[in-house]
């Protein structure tokens, strides 16, 4: 087989080892601009379905043959940044969830002082807080300060003691409470967080104070469906203005005709369409993004079309083109 002949198969989805968009496979940080990583952690929400540890694989599999020119920026991510599949962080505790936050942010520890934005594949939402934890701690060279957030979810996530108590099922780190954690912690300014997309019903009437106290932004679905995308990322971009901001998304908050495998999905109310998110993530061009992460996939009971994880992989897609552009007009300031 000649060289010709491997370039030609590179166009297959089918052919060759799977990675992130086909990206090369590199561990060295150094040697990476956007790093994808999968994290499949499942014990910090598995309370009901466990099965989110499947996502990275799976994201893996679609993404193998998404596009790689974006059409509305016009920018192939992949000619302007050094975007490369870093693996999986290793999770050796697995099954107790608050080790296992410590064993994620170790393994960022490392790309995160190397200069490398993050973009993940969970897991649960648990994974989003040692992730944060590296990006903002002293060894990082992405971000030196508290950083801004817009956070699509059909649940706070900011669940404290007047909730569950302390811990959940003996941990304390868990998917509920890391939206609560981050602020405690100051790792981002609560003035410039924005959770988008909350709907259903709640398991108690408290379930959504520690966000209003904090002073988070929250547009709850039924708000978004009356405002329309474009009021909502007009006001992201008044409020977070040019500061670092981390992108997570939960899949659940899209509507369960889009994403049916997920964990702790939310039916009868309307979420939000992918159309709609789109609106959104391409409203945000030009912001200060520096990583993101997509979560909570339930490969396992998803549809035969693989429609979830289709879906996230087109939201990673747009996290990845959101910080290459903004690195290519960083690139052509500094050329002036």
């Amino acid at each position: 087989m000649t060289d010709k002949n491997f370039e030609q198969m590179e166009m297959f989805a089918w052919w060759g080892v799977p990675t992130l968009f086909r990206c090369e496979l590199e561990r060295d940080p150094t040697e990476v601009d956007i790093g994808l990583i999968g994290v499949p952690h499942s014990s910090g929400n598995g309370w009901n379905e466990r099965d989110q540890h499947f996502g990275p694989r799976a994201l893996r599999d679609v993404s193998m043959g998404y596009r790689r020119v974006h059409r509305e920026f016009k920018l192939s991510p992949w000619n302007e940044c050094r975007v490369r599949d870093m693996g999986d962080a290793p999770l050796p505790n697995a099954m107790h969830n608050d080790q296992t936050i410590k064993d994620i942010q170790a393994f960022y520890m490392p790309l995160v002082a190397a200069g490398v934005k993050p973009v993940s594949i969970g897991g649960d939402h648990s994974i989003t807080l040692p992730i944060l934890r590296a990006l903002v701690s002293s060894q990082s060279t992405v971000v030196n300060q508290p950083l801004a957030m817009v956070h699509f979810d059909a649940h706070h996530d900011s669940y404290d003691a007047s909730d569950y108590g302390d811990k959940f099922l003996g941990n304390v780190e868990w998917a509920g409470a890391w939206a609560k954690i981050m602020c405690d912690e100051g790792l981002v300014d609560p003035k410039k967080v924005i959770q988008i997309g909350m709907r259903g019903h709640m398991d108690a009437e408290t379930e959504g104070n520690f966000s209003e106290k904090a002073g988070y932004r929250v547009i709850e679905a039924l708000e978004f469906h009356k405002r329309g995308p474009e009021s909502v990322f007009k006001e992201i971009r008044e409020i977070i203005g040019d500061t670092p901001v981390y992108i997570t998304f939960d899949l659940d908050s899209l509507d369960p005709l889009y994403a049916p495998g997920v964990s702790n999905i939310e039916p009868g109310y309307p979420g939000l369409s992918m159309w709609d998110v789109m609106q959104v993530l391409h409203g945000m061009r030009g912001m200060n993004v520096i990583g993101g992460d997509v979560v909570c996939p339930m490969p396992t009971k998803d549809h035969a079309n693989k429609i979830t994880s289709i879906n996230a992989a087109v939201i990673l897609f747009e996290q990845i083109c959101l910080i290459a552009e903004r690195a290519k007009q960083s690139a052509a300031l500094s050329a002036i």
